[in-house]
């Protein structure tokens, strides 16, 4: 071992980049960033629709992991980021940051450090945002976040229905007011001047000439070496790249538990039975796997939607419009218009998270996703706070083969009883006036689907994943958690975790935001400015 790092950072992703930015901030501090997966110079990542082409499990640019939804379901593909940038390479660019009683819940459990005093003072710190400055909202942050514009009509329609049926619209969904009560207005996105704006740009990219930092894209980590129970290393296809200080993983919620099982760390009988020799038993590796699992209703419209521009023709027209101005359809986010809701009276906070698409697709004959012909509008959403809990895990001493996923969605009846109430409360917003004018008819898997029992009963075809996994490697204070909550694997020294699998509950939104966030508090919490350390 030749090369030594103070600190080896696994994973270029949300997380991954926040800390290779803070951690080589010390000129003395050599650090090195692992990514599997290529650079992101691909023109689709700047592209904000270039998403249609980078969400294709044959694309180099994602990770293509079979799961199994729950029970004797079909298979099914999650896609996430695999490149720089991770996810936020390659998502929707929906920016939300969760509900503040999400982190004060954390704290409450034991995870001193973690409330919301300390991660909303991140977010501010992290924000440039079009808004402008407020006591929870940044301005002069390095990530730059901008808002849909307003002009589209049928946009505008969703929203006076959601005021009809009693959520208002609002200036900032991200508001802590609004995500405690409700409320629905223009969605914030990780785009500026009709240009993506992942992690990598923000964090990464104005510090990619530091000399004490050394970027390695294309190369798998094998798994985490120790000299008895520290870390002092990893082996890098093939070969050991030595550390001096700490490895932290920052692989992503799945990744990540798969790597510390390749180095033992894991369910002791699970690692035996694939000739792995534990070095920790924590059986919770891999274990409470959180997910949002959206409802849609489709419905035909007479206009102002986007399937027309997104193909044939037109989009090579849209394309134009964006290679010469960066204006046009192909500056969208996945969402237009979004918010929080209650589905039911009586709720002290809302319980569901919902979102606007302009477009409407189908599946074709060779089992690629088609946009319809028509006008389309599609109105989605999903239970904040999901109670089923799914599982990951290795099948192989291989690190080059996919782990088991078993999202185990719809497990618990609160989870059920909630998408039910969301799905009956998207129709409801489409026969409210403003925007049942705009409506020709419901479409989509769903159009027949009308009896309690039956959406119940097909709660899976009537979504799909939100690529939101989270919580596969929890902190938490009790002995049996994988991560305490300095992050640091139990049972072992020199080794932190750091991504959304850190999460004990999955916070009440997109989880982009959030990893950029906790990844700021673990830099602090490594560089030793947090005085719980």
């Amino acid at each position: 071992m030749t090369d030594i790092f103070d600190f080896i950072v696994v994973g270029a992703g949300s997380a991954g980049c926040v800390l290779a930015n803070r951690l080589s901030a010390d000129p003395g501090t050599r650090v090195l960033l692992i990514e599997c997966g290529p650079d992101d110079k691909s023109p689709l990542i700047r592209m904000p629709r270039g998403l249609g082409k980078l969400l294709d499990p044959a694309n180099p640019h994602v990770f293509a992991y079979p799961v199994s939804p729950a029970g004797n379901q079909p298979q099914e593909l999650w896609l996430k980021g695999r490149t720089v940038g991770g996810s936020s390479s390659i998502n929707g660019m929906v920016y939300m940051r969760g509900s503040p009683q999400d982190y004060d819940d954390w704290a409450r459990a034991g995870c001193t450090g973690w409330g919301w005093d300390r991660i909303g003072a991140h977010y501010v710190a992290l924000e440039d945002h079009v808004l402008g400055a407020d006591r929870w909202r940044g301005v002069g942050g390095p990530l730059k976040i901008s808002r849909y514009p307003k002009g589209n009509p049928l946009a505008q329609a969703i929203l006076d229905a959601a005021g009809e049926a009693g959520v208002p619209q609002v200036e900032d969904v991200n508001h802590t007011d609004v995500v405690a009560d409700q409320g629905m207005g223009y969605q914030t996105a990780t785009i500026w001047c009709g240009e993506r704006f992942s992690a990598a740009r923000a964090f990464l990219d104005p510090v990619r000439s530091r000399p004490n930092l050394t970027i390695r894209t294309g190369a798998r980590v094998e798994r985490v070496l120790f000299e008895g129970r520290r870390a002092c290393g990893v082996v890098l296809d093939g070969h050991a790249i030595a550390c001096r200080g700490e490895v932290i993983l920052s692989a992503g919620a799945v990744e990540s538990p798969k790597l510390l099982e390749l180095s033992g760390i894991g369910d002791a009988a699970r690692l035996r039975a694939l000739g792995i020799e534990p070095l920790v038993h924590s059986p919770l590796v891999g274990e409470n796997l959180r997910e949002h699992r959206y409802v849609a209703v489709d419905w035909q419209v007479t206009g102002h939607s986007s399937n027309q521009q997104l193909q044939g023709v037109n989009l090579l027209l849209s394309v134009l419009r964006y290679l010469f101005g960066r204006k046009g359809p192909m500056t969208d986010a996945a969402h237009e218009v979004g918010g929080f809701i209650k589905t039911r009276p009586g709720l002290d906070r809302p319980d569901a998270q919902v979102g606007s698409m302009l477009v409407t697709m189908g599946i074709d004959a060779a089992g690629k996703v088609k946009l319809d012909s028509f006008p389309g509008l599609r109105m989605l959403g999903y239970f904040t706070r999901p109670e089923s809990r799914g599982s990951t895990h290795i099948t192989s001493a291989n690190a080059a083969l996919p782990p088991r996923i078993d999202a185990n969605h719809f497990a618990e009846e609160i989870d059920r009883q909630t998408a039910l109430g969301l799905f009956k409360w998207l129709r409801r917003l489409g026969e409210q006036p403003a925007l049942a004018r705009w409506i020709v008819r419901e479409c989509g898997k769903g159009a027949d689907i009308r009896s309690d029992a039956d959406i119940l009963a097909n709660l899976l075809q009537l979504g799909g994943t939100s690529f939101h996994i989270a919580g596969t490697a929890a902190m938490g204070s009790a002995q049996t958690s994988v991560l305490d909550p300095q992050l640091r694997v139990r049972g072992v020294d020199g080794l932190r975790v750091c991504d959304t699998s850190i999460m004990p509950t999955l916070v009440s939104g997109n989880t982009n935001a959030p990893a950029m966030a906790l990844a700021m508090n673990a830099a602090d919490i490594i560089l030793a400015k947090d005085p719980a350390r």
